[in-house]
């Protein structure tokens, strides 16, 4: 495979997933499938791109005045801690294949079932806040996800906020817990995949420039349906192509 294929993915990954409020780890995590990079090293890579995208998506969801800390603190107290425990431990490879591609097909699934815009909204109670961030911090470090393609969806089912919102809150989300499981990673392994700091330059680039454009408008459903089918393809390539 050519080896301009992989950066020019991340590239369009970052844009791609900025634009919807999102850092875009399972986009990294499918690329990196596709291109065959060694799975265990697609974990530590694709949190450290969350965090530069997230970054740039979370100052510009900020900017446009959709974040809501009340939200985010109770799912931060218990995911970020978690976060570091998920991203400490090392699963077997065949279970962390198999792990990753639910991941890729659950996240696909999030793209083609849109949910509609809800009018009415109900403010979550402390306790389901801390009990969901424990949950998907403890899912964000083990697969390296940073947790926001399950926080999304979630929020949108039980109607916590609208979409920038939730959007906004699950960015930066994202951004804490990716440090965090990146952490409790590096504390294991001491030591960062080489292919990391060769795709951060371009996952920054598309990141400003999606989350730019995203907090501002809505992205187009097509952009949605082109993901669905990536994430589709690579979460087979982990589960059925050891």
């Amino acid at each position: 495979m050519e080896p301009w294929i992989l950066p020019l993915g991340i590239l369009l990954v970052a844009f791609l997933y900025s634009s919807v409020g999102h850092a875009g780890a399972s986009g990294y995590i499918a690329m990196m499938a596709l291109c065959s990079i060694p799975t265990q090293e697609i974990r530590p890579v694709t949190l450290s791109l969350n965090i530069a995208v997230a970054v740039l998506g979370g100052w510009n969801f900020i900017r446009a005045g959709h974040f809501s800390a009340k939200l985010l603190w109770p799912l931060a107290v218990t995911s970020i801690p978690l976060a570091f425990l998920g991203g400490y431990l090392k699963l077997p490879n065949h279970l962390l294949h198999l792990l990753l591609g639910l991941v890729l097909w659950g996240s696909a699934l999030r793209f083609l079932i849109r949910p509609k815009e809800e009018t009415v909204f109900h403010e979550p109670k402390r306790f389901s806040l801390l009990a969901t961030g424990g949950v998907l911090g403890l899912l964000a470090g083990l697969t390296g996800t940073g947790g926001g393609i399950f926080l999304t969806p979630w929020m949108l089912w039980r109607k916590w906020a609208p979409t920038k919102t939730v959007a906004a809150v699950s960015v930066i989300f994202i951004l804490v817990n990716s440090i965090s499981g990146l952490a409790g990673y590096v504390s294991s392994a001491r030591s960062f995949p080489q292919v990391g700091w060769n795709l951060l330059a371009v996952a920054i680039v598309g990141g400003w420039v999606g989350s730019r454009w995203g907090s501002r408008h809505y992205s187009p459903l097509w952009i949605q349906r082109l993901l669905a089918v990536v994430l589709l393809i690579a979460g087979g390539k982990l589960i059925f192509i050891p």
